[in-house]
């Protein structure tokens, strides 16, 4: 198989992405996976996606980009908090660390996604002991998030992936 989309996915953020990026990989040698139902597929490409826990990804997720030997691997995800860059860019050194030398890496794109309601819980609990500017700064990029993923980071996820395409087949050529 050319592509393989793995993906992992606790409120349907990093699904929807999965979705797209599918959608724009070209012929029929691909398919789409839940990381919870991969039995074995593999591919020469893979598509690898997340969703942000506490600045990386779960261990599940971990165990299995740790598995992978001599293949193309491009991440993404989704994160609750998008506002900083510096962040984002941890998050991927965080996630892609776990790639084993003899795999070619092709990037990463992570996007904001919706947080679970006990977040938002969690941050006003924090906010009725001590309402300080930081907690409301969370609780802010907790209500942006919820307009995410959007239009525009399923445009980028496309965007993304093409520029993955033109590297996989940059190398071919070559």
């Amino acid at each position: 198989m050319d592509y393989l989309v793995v993906y992992t996915s606790k409120t349907g953020n990093t699904q929807k992405v999965a979705m797209k990026i599918f959608e724009t990989l070209p012929g029929k040698s691909k398919d789409i996976i839940s990381l919870e139902e991969l039995h074995g597929e593999e591919a020469d490409t893979y598509f690898v996606g997340f969703w942000n826990n506490r600045g990386t990804c779960k261990t599940e997720m971990m165990d299995f980009l740790s598995s992978l030997h001599g293949k193309r691997v491009a991440l993404f995800g989704t994160c609750g908090l998008m506002g900083n860059k510096e962040y984002l860019k941890q998050v991927e050194r965080q996630v892609s660390v776990f790639l084993p030398d003899d795999n070619e890496y092709l990037g990463c794109f992570l996007c904001g996604g919706k947080l679970g309601p006990s977040i938002l819980e969690k941050y006003r609990q924090m906010q009725a002991v001590n309402n300080t500017p930081q907690i409301r700064a969370l609780i802010s990029s907790y209500e942006a998030a919820m307009l995410h993923p959007n239009e525009e980071d399923l445009e980028n996820a496309c965007k993304f992936t093409e520029f993955v395409l033109g590297l996989v087949t940059k190398e071919k050529e070559e």
